[in-house]
C-alpha cells in the first residue's frame, strides 16, 4: 500500500472514530461472545441446508472483519477469531436497514460482534445470518492489502501484532510452540522432575561462556546482570536436595544477532542427581523425539530422520572426517590448520580451545542428521566433570541437527576444588580480554563444599528446536517479539 494512500485511509478512519465518539458508541465493552468459529464449523459442518433451516441454531460470535462484499441490500463478510474464520450475512431484512447501512461503512480490520442463526448458503458455505451486529473496536490503521497480507519480513518481526492478524500460518507456529513446550514439561514431570524458577537478575553471571547484559539496582546500589544461564542456581538446588529439577527459562546474552542468535532466547535446563552424561544423552533424545511428534521432519527442503537412534560422534573423529590427519592435541599442528582457514586465535588458547575452533570451522556444517558430538576438551568445558580415563577430556555432549547446536549436556563437576581452579582459569582469560569468560562465583563454590551428589545436567535451545519443527529459516520466525534496531 502506498504511503500516501495509507495516510488518506488513516485520516478517513479517524473521522469515522470521531463520529462514533460524538454518538457515544466508541469502544464498548458489554458484548459477550459465546461461540468460536471452529466450534460452529465442528458442530454444524456436517448438517445439510435443510437441517439447519429447521433447527435455526443460535450463534454469538466476535472477531476481526477480514473480508466484506457489499451487494445492495445484502452484505457478506468474514469474521476471524482465535480459532479461525466464519462468514456472516447482513441484510436489510435480518438486521434492519439502518443497522445494515451502518455496517456497510465499517472497515476491514474492525472488530465486530454478531448475533444470529447458523445457515448454509446456496453455495454451501456455513454462515451466520446476523440478527444484530455491533462495532466493538474501530481499527484506525488499515490492514495490509487483503490478497497479499504482510510480506515485508522486517515489518513482520517489528509489527508482530499485524503479522498474527493477517497471516494464519504464523499463528499456527506459535500455537505449535505452546503445545510442544507443554509436551516437554509433561515428559519431565512424569519422570519425577520438579519445575522451578531461578533469578533472572544475578550479582554474578554464570552457567555459560557468554557476555552478559549489565544493569544497576538503585535501592541496593549494586551492579546486577541479566542471567546468561540458570545452571549454577539449579545446581544449588540439587545441593539442597531437590534431586530432579528443570526450568524453562529466558536467557540474555550480549552477542550478535543472526538467523540463529537473538540476545533474548528460551532454554530448557534440567538436572538429575545420581545420573551421568549417558543418561542425559538418552533423555535429550527422548525429549527431542517427543517434541517432534513424528519420525521425520522436513526442514528447508531436507528430510531429517528423528525416528532412528541419534548418531554419536567423537569431536576429533568429526574433524578427521574432513581429511585432517595429525595429532589433534598438538597445539602447533592445530594452529597451522586454523591459519590455513584464516581463523584467528590467541597464544593464550590451549589445544582444547583450538581443537574446538577447528571443529566449528570444518566439521560442524556437515552434521545434518541428529548427531551427538562427544569428547569435548576440559579447557572449553569449565563446568563439566573430567573423564576418569582421560582428565583432559570431559563427560560432555552437544546435539547437532542441520548444523545447529540444539543441546548441550554433561556429567556435572561436583569437586569444589577443581571447580574453583577452573573459575580462576576463566578469570585469567577475562583479565586477558575475553569478555565471554566466566566470573568467579564464591557462593557457588561454597554450595559445592556442602556436597553436591553425583549428577548430570543438560540444556536444550527451545527456539532452535522450533526452527526445525516449524520449518523456519530464522530464529526470529519463532520468537514473537525478536530484538530489532530502532525504526529509522
Amino acid at each position: 500500500m502506498e504511503e500516501q494512500d495509507e495516510s488518506r485511509l488513516f485520516e478517513e478512519r479517524r473521522e469515522k472514530l470521531r463520529a462514533l465518539r460524538a454518538a457515544g458508541l466508541a469502544y464498548p465493552n458489554d458484548f459477550r461472545r459465546k461461540d468460536l468459529a471452529s466450534d460452529l464449523h465442528q458442530r454444524y459442518g456436517a448438517k445439510s441446508k435443510e437441517e439447519l433451516e429447521k433447527e435455526k441454531p443460535r450463534a454469538v460470535i466476535a472477531g476481526r472483519m477480514m473480508l466484506k462484499r457489499v451487494m445492495g441490500k445484502i452484505t457478506f463478510a468474514t469474521v476471524q477469531d482465535v480459532s479461525g474464520r466464519m462468514q456472516i450475512y447482513v441484510s436489510n431484512d435480518s438486521t434492519g436497514e439502518e443497522q445494515h447501512e451502518a455496517f456497510k461503512h465499517w472497515d476491514l480490520g474492525d472488530i465486530v460482534g454478531v448475533e444470529g442463526t447458523v445457515f448454509r448458503t446456496n453455495k454451501g458455505e456455513l454462515t451466520v445470518n446476523a440478527r444484530g451486529v455491533r462495532l466493538l473496536t474501530k481499527a484506525i490503521r488499515p490492514l495490509p492489502e487483503k490478497f497479499h497480507g504482510l510480506t515485508d519480513q522486517e515489518k513482520r518481526y517489528r509489527q508482530r501484532y499485524v503479522d498474527l492478524a493477517v497471516n494464519p500460518s504464523i499463528r499456527k507456529v506459535f500455537e505449535t510452540r505452546a503445545r510442544v513446550v507443554q509436551t516437554i514439561r509433561e515428559t519431565l514431570t512424569a519422570d519425577g522432575y520438579l519445575e522451578v524458577e531461578t533469578p533472572m537478575m544475578q550479582p554474578i553471571p554464570g552457567g555459560a561462556v557468554a557476555r552478559p547484559f549489565k544493569t544497576h539496582h538503585n535501592a541496593l546500589d549494586m551492579e546486577l546482570y541479566l542471567r546468561v544461564a540458570p545452571e549454577l542456581y539449579l545446581k544449588r538446588l540439587v545441593v539442597g536436595g531437590l534431586e530432579r529439577v528443570f526450568e524453562i527459562n529466558r536467557n540474555f546474552r550480549n552477542e550478535g544477532i543472526s538467523t540463529r542468535h537473538n540476545p533474548e532466547f528460551t532454554m530448557l535446563e534440567w538436572y538429575c542427581a545420581y545420573e551421568d552424561w549417558q543418561y542425559m544423552m538418552s533423555l535429550t533424545e527422548r525429549l527431542v523425539r517427543a517434541a517432534a511428534g513424528a519420525s521425520t521432519v522436513l526442514y528447508q527442503g531436507k528430510t531429517l530422520d528423528f525416528g532412528k537412534p541419534f548418531a554419536r560422534l567423537a569431536l576429533p573423529d568429526a574433524i578427521r572426517r574432513q581429511g585432517i590427519e595429525g595429532d589433534l592435541r598438538e597445539r602447533a599442528f592445530l594452529s597451522k590448520q586454523l591459519k590455513k582457514l584464516h581463523v584467528e586465535h590467541a597464544e593464550r588458547q590451549g589445544w582444547g580451545a583450538l581443537q574446538l575452533m577447528l571443529f566449528e570451522a570444518l566439521a560442524e556444517k556437515h552434521l545434518i542428521e541428529p548427531t551427538f558430538v562427544t569428547d569435548f576438551p576440559a579447557e572449553v568445558s569449565p563446568l563439566a566433570r573430567r573423564r576418569d580415563a582421560d582428565p583432559e577430556l570431559t563427560d560432555r555432549f552437544e546435539l547437532f541437527v542441520d548444523a545447529k547446536e540444539i543441546a548441550n549436556g554433561f556429567s556435572e563437576l561436583n569437586d569444589p576444588e577443581d571447580q574453583a581452579a577452573r573459575f580462576r582459569e576463566q578469570m585469567q582469560k577475562k583479565a586477558a580480554g575475553d569478555q565471554e569468560a566466566m566470573h568467579y562465583d564464591a557462593d557457588y563454590i561454597r554450595a559445592l563444599e556442602y556436597g553436591m551428589p553425583p549428577a548430570a545436567g543438560a540444556g536444550l535451545g527451545v527456539d532452535r528446536l522450533f526452527m526445525l519443527l516449524t520449518d523456519s529459516p530464522s530464529i526470529r520466525d519463532v520468537i514473537l517479539f525478536p530484538q530489532m534496531r530502532p525504526e529509522g
